[in-house]
């Protein structure tokens, strides 16, 4: 399978991945050819990509590093948790705290989690799906680092709830479409302090994970808000969650912006690296990121054109590719897969849309 955008969908095209509703209905099932009405659907929704197979990509199997279903209750996990603060001003903590458990029970079940498959959005679920994508990143990265179950368990719980406080901003400033007046800006950075007194006196929740929601904006110069803390003085799950935060904001679409590349993302917190992060903890993460996804198009320094069907962890530049289309823009008649580790003179030049 291949992930490619709405925009480029044709008529014929064989659906790959099922679509899920905001409220876990099937809109699409894998496998179904696609038609104009289905891809004007997915306008409508603001789906903005979907996976399809084809003859190039039909054996390259790309998995999500936790269950469907568990990234589904996540996101309803959250969803009712913020509905809850809208109209009671209350939540119950025990469906977040089921799901967390088996957030961080499947992927230490997991041997060097690398994240290929990237989260399916629509406009309505962006919240809750990133919601979820942040505590999966976040828990990944807290594996790594070496946390016992108990401490993922109190990360990941923190990382899921981490924009509960956005509950009580207006939805016309937390929804719109342009840029944000300075009065505005001022008021969506209250959702930081919000969070934290609602985790705080939700019950049953250590202050670690409540500091989360205040301090995951805070910057490693100490230029972020609301306190101003430098360095060290971010305890280290907000430290985590900051990264996962801005990584899986930049790399989604929304209406107003367009998402970019994963590896343009990585350089970005790369060089940012003890200056807005934590640098050893960027390190960390992206070691759990695959720049080039299976299934993703790239154009190479000799003019040909290749899908990545394997990925080398410890050389995440150099990934498995299949040559699709050469220098003069002509398919091959078969694909011929090269290791990139294996050839230094071919590097990646940019990553495509599609062909």
């Amino acid at each position: 399978m291949r992930k490619i955008s709405v925009d480029k969908v044709r008529e014929g095209m064989l659906l790959a991945k099922t679509i899920f509703s905001l409220d876990g209905n099937i809109l699409l099932n894998a496998g179904i050819k696609m038609k104009e009405s289905y891809i004007n659907k997915f306008r409508e929704l603001g789906i903005f990509e979907i996976y399809i197979d084809d003859n190039i990509s039909s054996d390259i199997v790309i998995e999500d590093v936790i269950s469907d279903e568990t990234r589904f209750e996540a996101r309803m996990a959250v969803k009712k948790a913020m509905d809850s603060m809208v109209h009671s001003n209350s939540m119950d903590v025990k469906p977040v705290r089921n799901v967390v458990g088996k957030i961080v029970e499947e992927l230490l079940t997991v041997q060097d989690a690398v994240i290929n498959l990237q989260d399916i959005k629509t406009l309505d679920s962006y919240t809750f799906a990133h919601s979820a994508n942040v505590c999966v990143l976040s828990t990944i990265t807290g594996i790594s680092m070496g946390y016992d179950a108990l401490k993922l368990k109190e990360l990941a719980l923190g990382a899921l709830l981490h924009d509960i406080g956005k509950t009580k901003v207006p939805n016309e400033i937390l929804n719109k479409p342009g840029q944000l007046t300075p009065e505005e800006y001022e008021v969506i950075k209250k959702h930081t302090k919000y969070g934290y007194e609602i985790l705080k006196q939700s019950g049953d929740i250590s202050a670690y994970t409540s500091y989360i929601a205040l301090t995951h904006h805070e910057k490693f110069n100490g230029e972020g808000y609301p306190l101003g803390l430098k360095g060290k003085e971010i305890h280290e799950f907000s430290r985590i969650v900051s990264i996962a935060d801005v990584y899986d904001a930049m790399t989604s679409d929304r209406v107003y912006r367009k998402k970019i590349n994963i590896s343009e993302a990585v350089e970005y917190l790369i060089s940012l690296g003890n200056y807005q992060f934590d640098y050893d903890i960027v390190r960390k993460m992206i070691e759990h990121i695959s720049i080039y996804p299976l299934g993703t198009y790239v154009s190479l320094s000799t003019g040909e054109i290749a899908i990545v069907v394997d990925t080398n962890k410890k050389y995440p530049n150099r990934p498995v590719i299949r040559l699709v289309r050469d220098a003069n823009g002509g398919f091959y008649e078969s694909f011929k897969e090269i290791d990139l580790t294996s050839y230094n003179n071919i590097v990646i030049t940019d990553v495509l849309d599609d062909i």
